[in-house]
């Protein structure tokens, strides 16, 4: 978000920073404002300068130095550099075959690009311009304004600044400038519009099932709103309207997956697997797969993919040494030096999943969690980290895959996914109770014994409080357990009882439901303090809905008394 810009001259002051950042790499002109390496390769014999507005770092200044840029020009937040700007980092730039000038194609940065090129020129300086405009979705015969310049622009700047390192000419630098430009193509999807810096509120709004395909970095609408697809068809699509708009040519690319503010590393990198799979699927050979923020527009949540066509010489230029801020990526192992993928061996036996009670148990939880996880999330981000729904639904999805897979039965399935591949403070602890409830799991579809249920439950509560310490009344899944323990203990002891799952789910409720009322003592919600009040445990929650599972195969006479699991987890 951008709430903490400095109300007076945050660009300068973001300039200062940088080159306060990496001493002895980057220097500040104030007034004009722009940046200028301090040590540029000594075989240069031509500067590179770009700019434009502000708000898109790292790009631009993330590549001033060896191996990048000679002269940044900043603008003001999403406004181009004045032409003074320009003009006076081009002259201190200059080498002794000129200058070149790399801009992004927006209105008002040619504009004062042209006119510093002008002045440039009447003081005899040699000044050649690239355009970079590969923003297909501003793909128009009907604009005289042609595409937009986005992420392609790092690409241009990275293979140039290695090229004038090697001593290219002004005329060999433009030229190879626009052909990178002629082969390459981007398109940028959002979930969320950048916060304005002025309004600290975002500059449009989206509905959460929808997206923006088409914006630009400078918060401009796509065009068009789209449902939200799947990621993976989200990325099939864009690959397809990157492939028709991509020159033609040989099969390798360069893949740019680039963030726009507010997209995660975790997510970049899972975007650049999808991507890379999609690619090669056609038959593209994406020589280097990068994933990261490089043009970003301020805190927008999206990203954009970015397709170089690459030439002989291209990739070396990608890979070869840089003293910049922006530390780009190792290049990937080719195929030749790449590890083997295993092996499964031939001769193993097929698996045949079983279906038992515990099954039959294991793939209603499953349904019941996948439709209450984004309550149990939403409560979580009320009193914790938010992780609480996807890491309850991830262990059950891995179960159900285990238990199709080899796992005798359902309970031991969820108790094996909890235990060996569930982490956070609840997972393990589930896996303890799941341990444990699996020992009185019968092999066909009759209900568990009683007495065996009662005995596991209880055994998984006191293996709980062994390894967390909590108690009931500290406001945890044992809030919940507790009470169904005692109900199941209960019953066992009354041959009369005649719903006991029914009651033991009933129990469970109202502890669980119950904990809204108490101040949490353990784990993160005793964190929040009061602040937690009026949001019941959703580990608590999840107990309770177990045993609701539980009563509803067991008991359907008496099941439909509890109450519906979206309504216990809705608040």
């Amino acid at each position: 978000m951008s709430y903490f810009l400095p109300e007076n001259d945050p660009v300068l002051t973001a300039a200062r920073g940088l080159a306060l950042a990496h001493t002895g790499m980057i220097e500040v002109n104030t007034s004009p404002l722009y940046l200028r390496a301090s040590a540029p390769h000594p075989d240069r014999g031509v500067g590179l300068v770009s700019g434009g507005g502000s708000g898109h770092e790292p790009l631009h200044t993330g590549l001033l130095g060896r191996g990048g840029l000679d002269a940044v020009c900043p603008g003001e937040i999403f406004a181009s550099p004045h032409n003074r700007q320009i003009y006076e980092a081009s002259v201190a730039a200059a080498k002794s075959d000129g200058v070149l000038h790399i801009v992004k194609n927006y209105t008002g940065d040619v504009i004062n690009f042209q006119i510093a090129a002008e002045r440039l020129r009447h003081d005899g300086i040699p000044v050649a311009t690239v355009l970079v405009d590969d923003d297909l979705s501003t793909d128009s015969t009907d604009s005289a304004t042609g595409r937009r310049g986005t992420a392609a622009t790092v690409v241009v700047e990275k293979l140039l600044g290695a090229a004038a390192d090697q001593g290219a000419t002004l005329e060999e630098l433009a030229d190879l400038g626009r052909r990178i430009v002629s082969r390459s193509r981007s398109i940028a999807v959002a979930a969320r519009a950048h916060t304005s810096p002025t309004t600290v509120s975002p500059a449009f709004t989206l509905s959460p099932d929808t997206l923006d395909y088409g914006v630009g970095i400078h918060g401009e609408r796509g065009t068009c709103t789209i449902a939200r697809p799947a990621v993976g068809d989200l990325v099939r699509r864009m690959t397809d309207d990157l492939l028709e708009a991509l020159p033609e040519g040989p099969g390798e690319v360069l893949a740019l997956v680039n963030g726009l503010g507010a997209t995660t590393e975790l997510e970049l990198h899972s975007l650049s697997v999808l991507w890379n799979d999609e690619l090669t699927s056609r038959s593209v050979r994406p020589v280097h797969v990068v994933a990261g923020t490089y043009t970003s527009a301020l805190d927008m949540a999206g990203f954009s993919l970015t397709l170089t066509r690459l030439e002989e010489g291209w990739s070396d230029l990608w890979t070869a040494p840089t003293l910049t801020p922006l530390v780009l990526p190792r290049p990937a192992l080719t195929p030749e030096h790449s590890a083997p993928a295993p092996q499964l061996p031939t001769d193993a036996p097929a698996r045949t999943p079983r279906t038992d009670g515990s099954r039959t148990l294991l793939d209603r939880y499953a349904l019941t969690v996948t439709q209450v996880r984004d309550n149990l999330t939403h409560l979580d981000q009320l009193v914790g980290d938010g992780d609480f729904g996807d890491n309850l639904a991830g262990g059950v999805r891995r179960a159900v895959k285990l238990a199709d897979e080899s796992t005798p039965d359902g309970m031991t399935a969820l108790a094996d996914a909890f235990l060996n591949d569930v982490g956070g403070t609840s997972g393990p602890l589930f896996g303890l109770l799941f341990q444990h409830l699996a020992t009185a799991s019968p092999s066909n579809d009759q209900p568990p014994s009683l007495a065996a249920l009662a005995d596991a439950t209880e055994a998984g509560l006191a293996a709980i409080h062994r390894v967390g310490g909590a108690r009931p009344g500290d406001c945890t899944l044992v809030d919940a357990l507790a009470p169904a323990a005692e109900a199941l203990a209960a019953s066992a002891q009354d041959p009369a009882a005649e719903a006991p799952l029914t009651e033991a789910a009933q129990a469970a409720i109202r502890g669980a439901l119950a904990t809204a009322s108490l101040r949490p003592r353990r784990g993160r919600a005793s964190y929040v303090g009061d602040r937690a009040l009026g949001v019941p445990d959703p580990g608590a929650l999840a107990v309770a809905l177990l045993f609701m599972a539980l009563a509803d195969i067991h008991e359907p006479a008496t099941a439909p008394r509890l109450p519906a699991p979206g309504y216990i987890t809705l608040h």
